[in-house]
């Protein structure tokens, strides 16, 4: 058991407590948060007066581990570019625990991430809710599957159209994408009436995942008129959907809302590299967000390295985001949308003890990371560091 005493504890879910105290069961979970909580004799205390006590920030689009820092093309699975619809690949097939891009995330606050194939295909596979530290995949997953990759616009275009082979339009995309549903809705339909005669296809039954409202589909998108594609596709065939990046997602406020989709914002931490992100802005989140469009930011890892989601944070409210917006915009909305708002993404009895210290608010550029905790054990502690 662990008790952090004496810090600021925002808690998100309940707003701030000054000197409180946060208790961790040795199972792991939050079971008191509060100015007069009864400190069991047996339990370790974390001293944090005069620091910041926040939840473990959760980014909600990486391809940590399976594109893995400084190791060039032997370190590149996410993107299995050999046809452009594969979605029976799992990004935790491809995840290697032993990424040192996990540790940067542990030393940045960041505890929980999803990780996810990425955008070379239409639809690229299964993303996963991965906890950042544990001794192998197994240990670290909170929810997999926990979204299907699809993508629109310039990846695919580029990747299949440049060998003039389908697709190599935004027509074709959308196309591709609508074949492959409708594929596997025809494929659900005779294994239902006929499941002996009708042989397994792991492409199609994971798309059922997918029709079937299991899991949403979770779409690359920075054009307005892809991301209404995207909506559109969504619509037709009755899909629970997040728009990923969401460059121009300011443009088409109004569909957002009414289909009450979520927006994976980012990365705005990024030159301009390609036409779809000309418009990026930090700006983004905060009108978004004003709007009351559920956002979350996001790094991309490794477009921008992932120890620096807090400082997109940061910005955000520099360009007008209010900062408890972007304070939910790293907990509870990236937890929401990665299916485990009931287990991360703020500081109360019930939820998973994944808790961060920080020697001052996270907005503050000279503030740093000083404990990371992760279900009630100390994982980092900067003060044990040794060089």
């Amino acid at each position: 058991m662990i008790a952090i005493v004496g810090g600021r504890v925002e808690t998100v879910s309940h707003g701030a407590l000054d000197k409180a105290t946060v208790l961790i069961n040795d199972e792991g979970t939050i079971i008191a948060v509060g100015s007069d909580v009864a400190i069991p004799p047996e339990a370790t205390r974390v001293d944090a007066h005069g620091q910041y006590v926040f939840p473990g920030f959760i980014d909600s689009h990486t391809h940590l581990g399976v594109f893995n820092d400084g190791e060039g093309r032997e370190g590149a699975d996410g993107n299995e570019m050999t046809t452009p619809v594969t979605p029976a690949v799992r990004a935790i097939d491809g995840f290697y625990p032993e990424d040192v891009a996990l540790h940067d995330a542990i030393r940045g606050g960041i505890t929980a991430a999803w990780v996810t194939p990425g955008s070379g295909n239409v639809i690229g596979g299964q993303g996963a809710t991965l906890r950042l530290w544990g001794k192998d995949v197994e240990d670290m997953i909170l929810l997999a599957p926990s979204g299907m990759k699809s993508a629109m616009g310039e990846n695919p275009k580029r990747v299949y159209g440049t060998d003039k082979k389908a697709p190599m339009t935004r027509m074709g995309v959308a196309r591709v994408f609508r074949q492959a549903l409708v594929d596997a809705e025809d494929y659900l339909h005779k294994r239902e009436q006929d499941p002996e005669k009708t042989a397994r296809d792991l492409d199609k039954e994971a798309l059922g995942l997918v029709l079937r409202r299991t899991i949403p589909i979770r779409t690359h998108a920075h054009r307005a008129d892809d991301i209404l594609t995207a909506m559109r596709i969504a619509r037709e065939f009755g899909l629970r959907q997040i728009i990923e990046h969401g460059t121009e997602a300011f443009k088409v406020i109004d569909q957002l809302l009414k289909a009450d989709t979520p927006v994976s914002m980012g990365p705005s931490l990024v030159a301009r590299v390609k036409v779809e992100v000309r418009e990026r802005s930090f700006k983004t989140p905060g009108i978004l967000a004003n709007h009351g469009v559920k956002v979350s930011l996001i790094t991309d890892h490794p477009v921008v390295p992932v120890q620096y989601l807090v400082a997109s944070g940061a910005f955000a409210v520099r360009e007008g985001m209010e900062e408890t917006d972007a304070i939910r915009a790293l907990t509870q909305n990236p937890a929401a949308i990665c299916g485990v708002g009931d287990r991360l993404g703020s500081i109360e009895p019930g939820k998973d003890g994944d808790v961060v210290i920080w020697s001052g608010h996270p907005f503050e550029y000279r503030s740093y990371v000083d404990k990371t905790i992760v279900q009630g054990r100390v994982v980092y502690d900067r003060g044990q560091l040794t060089d």
